[in-house]
């Protein structure tokens, strides 16, 4: 679960400076706004690779998904790409139990011995 949920942490770190410089160009907003939430948001998605397996790791990578989606008021094109690694994080979580599960199979599968 680790990589897959990382590979998609990874890629939200770029959508963010991305849309972060895309807000820029929104009068209303500051520069100085834009960057701070846009790195912090950036910061988490690395922090958060690190802290996948741990308790409370993958709630906080909901609420960083729900964040994203919810930057679409500001950029809103950000609305879509925020449902995409929205579900592109369902997906890692999902699938990468799925093979967590079926690595420990294969592991406690070599462990016994043959009773052949």
């Amino acid at each position: 679960m680790r990589t897959l949920c990382a590979s998609t942490l990874i890629g939200e770190f770029f959508i963010i400076g991305f849309a972060g410089l895309v807000a820029m160009k929104e009068p209303d907003l500051s520069m100085g706004t834009v960057w701070t939430v846009c790195g912090i948001a950036m910061f988490l998605c690395v922090a958060l690779c690190g802290m996948i397996t741990r308790p409370g790791g993958v709630a906080l990578g909901w609420a960083l998904q729900i964040a994203l989606v919810a930057s679409g008021f500001f950029v809103p094109m950000m609305f879509f790409l925020g449902a995409v690694f929205a579900a592109l994080w369902w997906a890692s979580v999902h699938f990468g139990r799925k093979v967590d599960e079926a690595r420990a199979r294969f592991a406690a599968q070599a462990d016994q011995p043959d009773a052949a």
